[in-house]
């Protein structure tokens, strides 16, 4: 991008310097052109598109059951929930019944895609800001919830595991006992984070009153998810706008309270995504509980819709909606995906100002984007 399309004005005591598109504090393929006096920001501009695949074109060009895994490249630290709202979109536009066994598993998967994602976040956050130790262990936790997803569905990263109508593998023998072990380990681990991390007195004085998002402007700027929830907006799809068998679980939506500093600040949006493990967690327990005898699968005797219908899906990064059209053809006519990455880099030129450098990277790290997200 041209610099003098970014900036109307020229000062020689002030300079403009480049963080990315390849740093490793932008999380992906991001560009933030600065401008800085050489500690406080005055400005910054985020700069996307570096990774931009036209996935949404595509989906015009090849059968609703074939975007399957191409959902999988939307958010790929949390695949499954882009899964899960693909098929939803489609089975809403196909008028397309899906086995109550299946809703569980997809709820299941989901909520340990939740927990991969959020460990991510959560100890790359830490290690921007210059923690290095929290990274391992939570790469140590991310690693054993990937054993138990490619158990599963045979992929750790990547998943088309939902189906249009359904899922494509069901429990294999003995992984609810080894999953409540898992998660009889886990819940004893979160409060070490806590005391690691969380209530480290360097992290707090890192995060605490660090770009504070009001809610007003939470709301007013498009924010969703845990972004959303730490500024004090109690608001979550899964409770909300209950989709699948969330209306059937018991669960508590974390929201921020300005704990450590105020209500909507880097060190909040760290907390909220702590304590919504916790949350995933307790849903994976009832679900393994609860999920019924069934078949897992509803094969669609033959998906050529047509009119629209649009899907919501709370993902790791909070609401993403997806809008298909379909005209009678084995494609769709139109497909569009609403993210939260791309809405949270709105935030951050009002919010940088003022700001050190430094901080600009505890801000990008609190607001957990992902690049193909933003760029699709």
């Amino acid at each position: 991008m041209n610099q003098q399309l970014i900036f109307s004005y020229d000062s020689g005591d002030e300079m403009v310097v480049n963080m990315g598109p390849h740093h490793p504090s932008t999380h992906g393929v991001l560009r933030f052109v600065i401008r800085t006096d050489g500690e406080i920001m005055r400005e910054v501009n985020p700069d996307v598109g570096y990774l931009h695949r036209s996935i949404e074109k595509i989906a015009e060009k090849i059968a609703y059951e074939s975007l399957m895994p191409y959902t999988d490249r939307v958010d790929y630290v949390s695949a499954m929930t882009a899964n899960h709202l693909w098929a939803m979109a489609v089975e809403k536009l196909a008028g397309v019944e899906v086995p109550e066994r299946a809703e569980y598993l997809r709820v299941i998967a989901d909520e340990f895609n939740r927990l991969i994602s959020h460990l991510i976040c959560v100890g790359v956050m830490a290690m921007d800001i210059g923690a290095i130790t929290p990274f391992p262990y939570a790469l140590r936790e991310r690693e054993a919830v990937n054993d138990l997803i490619e158990e599963l569905c045979g992929s750790r990263l990547t998943y088309n595991y939902c189906k249009i109508g359904g899922v494509s593998h069901d429990l294999p023998t003995g992984w609810i006992d080894r999953c409540h072990e898992f998660l009889n380990h886990f819940e004893l681990i979160l409060p070490e984070f806590d005391r690691l991390i969380t209530y480290n007195e360097i992290f707090i004085d890192r995060c605490a009153n660090i770009a504070t998002i009001t809610a007003d402007e939470a709301i007013a700027y498009g924010l969703v998810g845990p972004n959303l929830r730490a500024s004090g907006v109690n608001y979550d799809l899964r409770r909300d706008m209950a989709y699948s068998v969330y209306d059937q679980l018991d669960f508590d939506v974390a929201v921020g309270t300005g704990a450590m500093g105020s209500t909507g600040d880097c060190w909040d949006r760290f907390w909220v995504r702590l304590e919504e493990m916790k949350q995933s967690a307790r849903l994976v327990r009832q679900c393994l509980s609860r999920i019924p005898d069934g078949p897992i699968y509803n094969k669609p005797k033959r998906i050529r819709p047509t009119g629209e219908a649009w899907a919501r899906c709370e993902t790791s990064r909070g609401d993403m909606l997806c809008y298909v059209v379909g005209a009678g053809q084995a494609s769709p006519e139109r497909v569009h995906f609403r993210t939260g990455s791309f809405n949270a880099m709105q935030i951050v030129k009002p919010k940088s100002p003022g700001l050190m450098v430094a901080d600009l990277v505890a801000l990008i790290a609190s607001l957990d984007v992902i690049a193909p997200e933003i760029d699709r």
